[in-house]
């Protein structure tokens, strides 16, 4: 689903003059639709993620969610923990990572990688404090029922790209099976990621027990407040 301008300010808490100005100076990524300006909603969390910016995972709620469930708690458990994984740069380490996913038989690892690097391409996923969300730009049909996240410790942080120029030495790979679902992965992990103890647990890179056990934590925190505010509205 495309965003107007007035739907990206909501989306930001910012004003919507802000937005426009954004989208003039090149800023922004936005596309041209009967000459009205849109914004691709993935992009624009992509962007703002990058940036730091806070987006309530509330954004993404729709009548599809169930209540009370953990989808990136759930999904990292399915992806795993990848620990001392080796490389030398980008290319080398989605390859080492997409060999070494918690994936069916059958996947086809390399156009997987292919996928990832081609996203790459178009814009890091390096959101900065050594961290990068390396995912295809939305789903991708390799023969999964639900999404997985992985998390993945590099051996040595390497160049990536990111925003604040910092070396990457933790990724975290989204596979989805729908576009919602890769929205509310997004929105969940980056919300995960404003939490302290988290980044703690993460930056000492403690146990897989221990990162699922924070990042439950840190969501099922989450999705209470958002379940507040829904039946308070």
């Amino acid at each position: 689903m495309d965003l107007t301008a007035k739907d990206a300010a909501r989306m930001l808490n910012v004003p919507e003059e802000r937005i426009h100005a954004w989208i003039r100076n090149g800023t922004l990524p936005s596309y041209r639709v009967k000459d009205r300006c849109r914004l691709n909603r993935v992009e624009l969390l992509e962007w703002a993620g990058a940036r730091g910016m806070h987006v309530s995972p509330e954004f993404f709620r729709d009548s599809r969610d169930s209540a009370g469930e953990l989808v990136l708690a759930d999904a990292l458990r399915r992806g795993g923990v990848l620990c001392d994984v080796a490389c030398t740069d980008k290319t080398s380490a989605l390859k080492a990572v997409c060999d070494l996913l918690s994936l069916p038989d059958g996947v086809d690892r390399d156009e997987l990688h292919s996928v990832l690097v081609a996203r790459e391409a178009l814009c890091s996923t390096g959101i900065g404090n050594g961290i990068a969300i390396p995912h295809p730009r939305g789903p991708i049909v390799l023969g999964l029922d639900e999404p997985h996240v992985t998390l993945a410790f590099l051996r040595r942080p390497i160049e990536y790209g990111a925003l604040d120029g910092r070396p990457v030495g933790i990724l975290f790979v989204i596979i989805s099976t729908t576009v919602h679902i890769h929205l509310t992965l997004l929105s969940h992990l980056m919300f995960a990621l404003q939490d302290t103890e988290f980044r703690g647990v993460l930056d000492r890179r403690e146990s897989a027990e221990a990162v699922l056990a924070r990042c439950a934590e840190v969501e099922s925190r989450m999705v209470k407040a958002d379940q507040a505010r829904g039946d308070s509205a």
